[in-house]
């Protein structure tokens, strides 16, 4: 990929990822969006079960294959390795939207909940927001979204090596990214059978990815990693963080 056009292609997969992750939210809340969870063809229910269960495969299946080591170095002798991590981001925009678009209602109530009750689920769902957004700005929100690689490039700079650090909500719990997404995918005044059907199988993803996840950690980390599992909980904070003496200490 010719670099004049390597950061116009990275900023639009960022772009666009960011526009699926804020439709996302309106997705899941039912609110100020052409399309909701709750929308959509009328569907049997057998049918828009199987239809349902495809469309989050899917999305699971190429979101894992391409954060696979093996995958990535097959893959950057097609795409430029400057550009392998906006093309990821780029996937995950394209997946994700397919199956918000494609997604069939299952409109059976769960629960629902009104005032104080539905302020404090708005509540959550804002906090899983924060979470998200907040866990990728303390680790390195532009790497992890392909642009850092693409700036690098385009400036004849050598990214620096990984690092092993714990900073902020990583003291607390591993994997704070991941428990936002959770509190996300639950957190809703109104569940119905098909949100709680895609909570489910985001949720059982996001456990297969942090399994995988866990593997890479502990094969470049190696002792660190694993004191630092021994000491911080994967999704379910500790009450008192890890202390900044102790995460230097890991480092």
């Amino acid at each position: 990929m010719q670099r004049p056009f390597l950061l116009v292609y990275g900023v639009t997969c960022y772009a666009l990822f960011n526009a699926s992750f804020l439709y996302l939210a309106g997705f899941l809340l039912d609110l100020f969006v052409p399309k909701a969870i709750n929308d959509g063809f009328a569907t049997p229910l057998g049918q828009a079960i199987a239809i349902n269960i495809g469309l989050v495969f899917l999305f699971g299946f190429f979101h894992s294959l391409m954060a696979r080591q093996r995958f990535k170095k097959w893959w950057i002798t097609i795409v430029s390795a400057d550009a392998e991590r906006s093309t990821y981001v780029l996937q995950s925009a394209l997946f994700l939207s397919f199956a918000m678009w494609q997604w069939r209602p299952m409109p059976g109530v769960i629960w629902h909940v009104d005032g104080m009750a539905a302020a404090i689920a708005y509540a959550l769902f804002a906090l899983g927001l924060g979470l998200v957004l907040l866990a990728t700005f303390l680790i390195d929100h532009f790497e992890l979204f392909g642009l850092r690689q693409i700036w690098s490039a385009n400036a004849n700079t050598a990214m620096p090596e990984p690092r092993f650090r714990a900073p902020g909500l990583y003291r607390f719990v591993r994997h704070p990214m991941q428990l936002g997404v959770i509190l996300l995918l639950f957190a809703t005044p109104h569940m119905t059978v098909g949100h709680l059907l895609f909570a489910g199988l985001m949720t059982l993803y996001v456990m297969i990815g942090l399994w995988f996840e866990e593997r890479s950690l502990l094969r470049e980390f190696g002792d660190v990693y694993r004191v630092y599992q021994r000491q911080v909980p994967m999704l379910i904070p500790r009450l008192i963080p890890l202390s900044r003496a102790q995460v230097k200490d890991l480092a």
